[in-house]
């Protein structure tokens, strides 16, 4: 199979001129804390190598982007937009993680998780084409790395086996996504018209200037195409035959190796292929393909939408982790909870810097929900703490960031000196009751919270108790308390005093 060419863009720079700087803040200068190695591989706009941190002697990869390749505003602002996605897919498990963004006069710098064992398009190339129940495997990752991304407000834009890369060289080794410099926000029921993406991979709605993130499916379709036969289904000698056989060929299920392929596979290729949008296959339907789903047994349902989820654990916790979370996410940076702005973005209709019930209601609707009004109050009470009636940014953040930002021991540690006040290494009742007053809560309970942290029941939490109770998946909490807090309403966290972050 012949490599495709560089991706295709229609946009152009509309703005003049260009900031002297991607990141909005200034950082330390790379190579004091990584040593630089071998290249990797090169892109359109970075070259990537390998890099060492030289406190551990840990080893990751190192996307160098020259600003010289940064023509214009708009290209300054997809970079940083790619920066603020990769944080915001950091809980997805087949998603190349982001360890840190870094800045000097020439380059922009993204420290990643390393993988190790190469492109998927250098094995399918290697292989010729795989066997069926490979290319299910592989493809049932592929689209559940789409359904997460569509979940969390995100289109990739730009799927294409060498945008997978694998772990290590292993056979079975796990395959994640990277490369979302094309990625973009989106808001259900928004339409795009950039023409972007990867000749073979572009879905004709694409190249008609309108459309959504249905395009990521036809791209993992044609990527199913391709480990199945080896070749792409649309191919030309130009890029302008490509995109003709795009909007106008037919598939070929007639050479070699279709007649040997199983219908149900090409039946899911025909679904996935489908040329009208709104008749193609979900990401979460392509999951419950017969040919996909594994005994047989399909999934219950599709991802719950990043907000739902999120509320759903926020609404859980007890009242120490909740107002832990508002501490730490006052102190993220704006590359972690870019996301974050656009999914609250996306449900405050009328910008008005806070989501009513109505708004939350009809943001968990357009993004698939069916829960009733009732559970929709339930979570509307456990992130307005302060019982205002809407949720301010602040509360969101605290009430939807991923709990992997908790990992972070510098994250944890921030949290604990904030309770413990006098840095005696324990919070005591009487700094739990300072934090409240200060949150503007209540501190009913306190010391029942207390015994329920409190392992070696000293009457106070030391840092061990602490982080253990905050890596807990549902803070220590158990299904009672759940509903009992539920009931209560005004037991819940946090609220927007004391240094709410401002929506801007």
């Amino acid at each position: 199979m012949e490599k495709p060419s560089t991706p295709t863009s229609s946009s152009t720079c509309s703005t003049p001129g260009k900031p002297k700087w991607v990141l909005p803040y200034r950082t330390e200068n790379l190579r004091e804390h990584y040593s630089i190695g071998r290249k990797l591989g090169q892109g359109q706009f970075g070259t990537t190598y390998l890099c060492t941190h030289k406190p551990t002697a840990q080893n990751y990869a190192c996307k160098s982007i020259p600003k010289r390749k940064l023509l214009c505003r708009e290209d300054y602002e997809d970079v940083w937009r790619e920066i603020q996605i990769m944080h915001h897919l950091s809980e997805q498990q087949h998603v190349v993680r982001i360890r840190g963004a870094y800045e000097d006069p020439y380059c922009v710098h993204l420290v990643m998780e390393l993988c190790e064992g190469g492109e998927l398009f250098d094995r399918i190339v290697k292989k010729g084409h795989y066997s069926e129940k490979e290319a299910a495997k592989l493809i049932k990752t592929i689209v559940g790395v789409v359904e997460g991304c569509h979940s969390l407000g995100v289109m990739h834009r730009d799927l294409k086996p060498e945008n997978f890369l694998f772990l290590s060289v292993e056979e079975d080794a796990a395959l994640k996504a990277t490369d979302f410099g094309l990625s973009a926000f989106y808001k259900p029921g928004e339409y795009f018209s950039d023409v972007v993406g990867s000749p073979y991979y572009v879905a004709p709605e694409v190249l008609r200037k309108y459309y959504g993130p249905e395009a990521d499916v036809w791209s993992a379709g044609i990527i199913l195409y391709i480990l199945l036969s080896g070749v792409p289904p649309f191919s030309a000698e130009t890029e302008k035959g490509i995109f003709r056989q795009i909007l106008q060929g037919k598939l070929d299920f007639d050479s070699a190796p279709w007649p040997s392929i199983s219908d149900s596979a090409k039946d899911l290729i025909r679904k996935m292929l489908e040329r009208n949008p709104k008749r193609r296959l979900t990401a979460h339907e392509v999951l419950c393909h017969p040919w996909i789903v594994d005994d047989r047994i399909a999934p219950d349902k599709p991802l719950d939408s990043a907000v739902l989820s999120r509320l759903k654990h926020f609404s859980a916790m007890n009242k120490l982790k909740k107002m832990a979370l508002r501490v730490i996410a006052e102190r993220l940076s704006e590359e972690e909870i870019g996301g974050l702005k656009e999914l609250f973005r996306m449900i405050d209709t009328d910008n008005s810097g806070t989501i009513t019930f109505d708004e939350l209601k009809e943001g968990l609707k357009r993004v698939g929900s069916e829960l009733m009004e009732s559970e929709i109050k339930d979570l509307m009470d456990a992130a307005d703490i302060d019982n205002s009636g809407t949720i301010d940014y602040g509360e969101f953040l605290a009430a939807t960031l991923h709990l992997n930002k908790l990992e972070t021991e510098e994250n944890l540690v921030s949290a604990f000196a904030f309770f413990d006040k006098d840095s005696s290494g324990y919070i005591t009742i009487d700094e739990l009751q300072a934090a409240c007053k200060e949150f503007g809560l209540s501190d009913l309970h306190l010391d029942e919270m207390i015994k329920e942290i409190d392992q070696d029941n000293d009457g106070q939490i030391d840092y061990a108790e602490f982080a253990t109770m905050m890596k807990k998946g549902n803070g220590g909490v158990g299904r009672r308390t759940m509903r009992r807090t539920i009931n209560l309403g005004d037991a819940f966290g946090l609220t927007s005093n004391g240094g709410a972050v401002n929506l801007v």
